[in-house]
């Protein structure tokens, strides 16, 4: 129960608005047609190993911060490269989200983009504020709602094809991919989401003490994840003459089934939103400042207005500007993890 818990909570983190949109499914693998499956199985064997490997090191090391961790199986150089990586990424996604929030006010709801921004930032402060216990619990609360929508969405879809997946090849391959390449793309696409999961894994894992059911918990994560990353492909991959257009594909789905679907996976969206902020922002706290104090609730309220701030930029430009970028900044943590994994050091995330 607890590894499912773990797991839960791992897929929550790593599931924001581009992936619960339908949004980074499509670029990342739906734009490569049928090597967009390959490349979507490739990604779920990534996820699975790589969650396990950093909740069993954090259990390890009875962490309250990725720092100790990563510095412990990189060493001095290379820890501070990918230390510096994950604060970027955890600031830098708490950002996007902020400002998602406000697109699916503006989109979905007719309501002012910034109302949006602003009642996620709140929520996002009032959360951290809790201990990692019960952000944890939140977290992984949300998420089968998620897989429940996904399964849904993906089963209409399938079975209301109106042609076949060799027929729609070509039209899937003349959509926008995030990297021209499928297998590249593959790669990129779980290094950027372990850089963005990394922290708050680590930090999962260490409030773990049986290293066992942390390595579970990881491992059920990144299998529930590489499913719905192949379940969304299938799904929008079957309807991508209907949904090519659509900035979220997912969500396009839901309201051509039912208009009542399309608000219910609407308001899953912003939970799932809401879980990738509150994750990436009191970890990227975590690392400054020692939670539960006086100062850490200061600290909290000024990253999360500096985020708020910042969110204004926009969603679509945040994202386009970031994602791409950490994802191979990313290859320096996932590299250090399978290089300790080989390594057979004192800190060897395998036994």
């Amino acid at each position: 129960m607890k590894s499912l818990k773990m797991g839960s909570a791992f897929v929550g983190i790593i599931v924001g608005a581009g992936f619960a949109s339908g949004q980074e499914v499509l670029q990342y693998f739906t734009s490569h047609g049928s090597m967009g499956t390959i490349a979507a199985i490739i990604a779920t064997a990534l996820f699975a190993y790589l969650g396990m490997s950093l909740t069993r090191l954090g259990s390890r090391m009875k962490t309250t911060s990725h720092k100790e961790a990563i510095f412990g199986i990189s060493g001095k150089i290379i820890g501070t490269i990918v230390d510096y990586i994950i604060i970027l990424t955890l600031f830098g996604v708490g950002v996007v989200m902020i400002a998602g929030a406000g697109s699916i006010f503006s989109q979905q709801f007719n309501l002012p983009a910034p109302l949006g921004s602003t009642v996620m930032a709140i929520l996002v402060i009032l959360t951290i504020m809790l201990n990692v216990d019960k952000v944890i619990s939140i977290i992984g609360s949300i998420t089968p709602f998620l897989i429940i929508a996904v399964v849904v969405l993906a089963v209409y879809s399938l079975m209301t094809m109106d042609t076949t997946f060799t027929a729609l090849d070509s039209i899937a391959n003349k959509q926008d991919s995030a990297l021209s390449n499928w297998f590249l793309s593959a790669i990129n696409y779980v290094s950027f989401n372990i850089a963005v999961g990394a922290s708050m894994a680590i930090v999962m894992g260490g409030t773990e003490k049986d290293e066992k059911v942390a390595a579970r918990g990881g491992l059920i994560g990144g299998l529930i994840l590489g499913g719905l990353i192949i379940l969304s492909h299938l799904a929008i991959f079957s309807k991508v003459d209907v949904v090519r257009t659509a900035e979220m594909p997912l969500l396009q789905i839901a309201d051509n089934l039912s208009p009542v679907l399309g608000i219910i996976m609407s308001l899953i969206l912003f939970g799932m939103i809401f879980n990738t902020a509150v994750s990436m922002l009191y970890s990227f706290s975590a690392r400054f400042i020692v939670m539960g104090t006086v100062k850490s609730r200061i600290f909290i309220i000024i990253t999360v207005s500096v985020a708020y701030i910042l969110s204004f930029v926009g969603f679509t430009k945040l994202v386009s500007l970031l994602y791409p970028t950490i994802g191979f900044l990313g290859l320096f943590l996932v590299g250090a993890l399978i290089v300790a994994d080989i390594r057979k050091n004192p800190l060897r995330l395998t036994q």
